[in-house]
């Protein structure tokens, strides 16, 4: 197949195709799960200074996913990347008990935003491998979960690290995607 054909192909399966923002505090994990669903090694992972940006294919969807480092710097600089976001993702280290309150206030600011307005919401509960992890449900009532009304949500337990959940998270966001205009 050639390239022309190739890029024909993905144009008329654009309603298949979605932007996912990965979104977290710094040390969350969200780069090892964006290796995780590229099947990258995730043994050398490095802080995100900036962003990474991958295409990857689950249940038959284009997913665009854009990972923004999540430094106290860098986390005024995540709205010049909420426009046409499709689904949210926010990565949470469950291990990392002093920082949920922080964590809770970053998530709150993002659904306060205009442009992420009705945009669903993927929380993974990340690092649930570790002894000190809060479960899913604990943080989901440290985050407010249940008090969201204005879109669709779901928090995934997950190990960045092995994979476990991350598959099961994505399965979510195909089956919650938006319907594209």
């Amino acid at each position: 197949m050639g390239l022309l054909s190739i890029l024909k192909k993905l144009r008329s399966n654009s309603e298949r195709e979605l932007r996912l923002l990965l979104l977290g505090l710094d040390n969350a994990g969200k780069t090892t799960i964006l290796k995780q669903l590229a099947s990258e090694d995730v043994t050398q992972v490095t802080p995100t200074a900036g962003f990474n940006i991958k295409s990857v294919l689950s249940n038959g969807f284009k997913l665009n996913v854009w990972d923004i480092g999540g430094q106290r710097k860098i986390r005024p600089y995540w709205r010049n990347y909420f426009e046409n976001t499709d689904i949210l993702i926010y990565v949470v280290d469950c291990s990392d008990h002093h920082r949920l309150e922080e964590t809770s206030y970053e998530l709150a600011e993002l659904l306060q935003d205009e442009k992420l307005r009705g945009v669903p919401l993927l929380v993974y509960a990340n690092k649930q491998d570790l002894a000190s992890a809060l479960p899913s449900s604990e943080v989901a009532q440290h985050l407010g979960l249940h008090l969201i009304r204005d879109r669709t949500w779901q928090i995934q337990a997950c190990v960045a690290t092995d994979g476990t959940g991350v598959k099961e998270g994505m399965e979510w966001v195909c089956k919650n995607m938006p319907i594209k205009k």
